[in-house]
């Protein structure tokens, strides 16, 4: 069984520079080079949603350095990856707030998603300048302005950044525990998958590790199995 929508929380890039004696962006951009052979193996193993997060709102705190940095390899790897994505039919959407995003790139990611938006291969779901806190808190003043009543957990949907489906896996590297900010309202019943592999060498053989730990797992969504 192959889920429909992974989400990934890509950890572990500035630390694997460091164990190389390299600066940190280095990382980054071999971080960035590694997603298009998982969006590859992703799509040809029938995953139909892919996330990935790139940039939290919380990384503004990071050294000025390192930050633009970040955006410079996402401004190249939208002009890099743009007729690729056209030609592989994959559509790109990138969600998060568009506060401290230079306009510039703005630009950038706002022409490869009207290129791609007809697409209906592999959804490309980029979260950028997200927060899952911020997107709930931005979705109860969408909520707010748009005078709706009653509203349900389905209802509410439409106030958040997108209307993919909920991720039925996330994967995070590294090896870190911890959830970090990353759809907080999409992944109530996702199944969790934790990795020491830095992201920079999570290959498709460690993908296709992740998948075969999502199959062993008994999924109830809060329900029990018939007892015979």
């Amino acid at each position: 069984m192959i889920p429909k929508h992974i989400a990934i929380i890509m950890d572990g890039n500035g630390r694997w520079a460091q164990n190389r004696l390299l600066p940190r962006f280095m990382g980054h951009r071999e971080g960035a080079k590694q997603i298009k052979n998982i969006i590859k193996h992703a799509g040809d193993s029938g995953v139909k949603y892919l996330s990935v997060y790139a940039f939290s709102t919380e990384n503004w705190s990071r050294p000025k350095k390192e930050v633009d940095a970040l955006m410079e390899i996402f401004q190249k790897y939208l002009k890099v990856e743009a007729k690729n994505m056209l030609k592989d039919n994959i559509k790109l959407i990138v969600t998060g707030r568009k506060d401290g995003v230079s306009d510039k790139l703005l630009k950038a990611i706002g022409e490869v998603e009207e290129l791609t938006k007809n697409n209906n291969g592999l959804t490309f779901n980029i979260c950028f300048n997200y927060g899952g806190r911020a997107e709930i808190l931005d979705g109860i003043n969408k909520v707010i302005e748009s005078g709706e009543k009653n509203i349900t957990d389905e209802s509410f949907r439409k106030f958040l950044y997108s209307d993919i489906p909920d991720p039925e896996l996330v994967i995070r590297t590294s090896g870190e525990f911890r959830i970090s900010n990353f759809l907080l309202w999409q992944i109530a019943y996702s199944e969790i998958y934790v990795t020491k592999v830095l992201w920079p060498d999570f290959d498709e053989e460690e993908f296709d590790k992740a998948i075969a730990d999502y199959n062993s797992r008994d999924r109830r969504f809060g329900g029990i199995k018939d007892v015979k």
